[in-house]
């Protein structure tokens, strides 16, 4: 029995020795996400955390809400975040204040603006002109559901700050509750909160923004130039499922995407859910693929430009890296 006993530890420490290493092998990659807000606007996103395609991919989704595109790319920055998630125009500042190594769009999600203009009673006759003299709540200015909104009131012969207040005092995180509040005759807000507000009999859904700005690379994953050189698997395999899901959106009913999504919206109602995604598809929010257009680009950046947020546009070839989005859809 001697022998034997002197051979176990050895048979066991050898077992031990490859459940490690064949953990390392199945370990899966964490990638922290810095997103700009919590919305069904971004379905695509979490029908590839629930459904399992980051993980397939050999990824670890761990994300986390900014509240603004400026603390996005804060994060970005600082490295608090290794991928943010936000309008593409926060990666366009940040390359003209003339950094070294800037941010790199890499990936697009939705193509419309995604923001619902709400008033205080139902009104299935509204106009642009109902907006002469009322007092909005718009968002955060320089970021680009505020820039496409005002472009949209532009465009229908109204001047932001004369014929209509546009009041950015609001912090976005706090709208819903200040127009609920009695603050502002119109706010404009995201999905679910647009149609939770509708069932609540609180504000009442006139017009899409999205339908009337026109398609612009309204949000898309962006990461620092040096990260997307030193991590390229990484960001291959996480637009490759992004990609997937993508597809999966373009191809499956807003019942089927909300119970699918149902798990990151733990206090959201399914059938709003639901509403609100029939809402995005009808007015084609959702990219089909994550290749972002030069066309839409520099859209976006003639939006900024006649806002005032924009001196000097971003070169294209800088600020989009669509070779991970490209390889993906092949």
């Amino acid at each position: 029995m001697k022998p034997i006993t002197r051979i176990l530890p050895i048979i066991l420490s050898a077992l031990l020795l490859l459940a490690a290493c064949a953990g390392t092998d199945t370990a899966l990659r964490t990638i922290r996400v810095s997103e700009v807000t919590h919305s069904v606007f971004y379905a695509p996103q979490y029908v590839a955390i629930q459904l399992g395609f980051f993980e397939e991919e050999g990824l670890a989704i761990e994300l986390t809400t900014g509240e603004g595109a400026d603390k996005v790319m804060t994060s970005v920055l600082s490295g608090a975040a290794d991928i943010g998630f936000s309008g593409p125009e926060a990666a366009i500042y940040i390359y003209n204040e003339g950094k070294s190594d800037y941010a790199k769009v890499f990936a697009q999600v939705t193509c419309r603006d995604g923001s619902f203009l709400m008033a205080r009673d139902p009104d299935p006759k509204f106009t642009w002109e109902k907006l002469r003299g009322a007092h909005l709540l718009p968002g955060r200015k320089g970021g680009v559901p505020y820039m496409a909104l005002e472009s949209v009131v532009k465009a229908r012969g109204l001047t932001p700050g004369i014929d209509v207040l546009f009041d950015n005092s609001v912090q976005y995180a706090a709208m819903t509750g200040a127009f609920v509040g009695g603050t502002g005759d119109y706010v404009t807000l995201f999905e679910p909160a647009a149609s939770t507000l509708e069932a609540e009999g609180k504000g009442y859904i006139v017009a899409a923004v999205g339908e009337w700005a026109g398609e612009i690379p309204y949000t898309a994953y962006y990461a620092l130039g040096s990260y997307l050189e030193k991590n390229g698997d990484t960001i291959q395999r996480f637009t490759n499922a992004l990609a997937r899901a993508q597809a999966w959106v373009q191809e499956h009913s807003p019942e089927e995407i909300a119970k699918a999504i149902a798990p990151a919206f733990p206090d959201a109602d399914v059938g709003i859910m639901a509403k609100a995604i029939a809402n995005y598809k009808v007015i084609g929010a959702y990219a089909a693929t994550p290749t972002m257009s030069e066309d839409s680009f520099n859209r976006l950046q003639a939006v900024m430009a006649e806002a005032g947020e924009l001196m000097q546009p971003a070169p294209w070839s800088d600020l989009a890296d669509n070779r991970f989005a490209d390889k993906a859809v092949k």
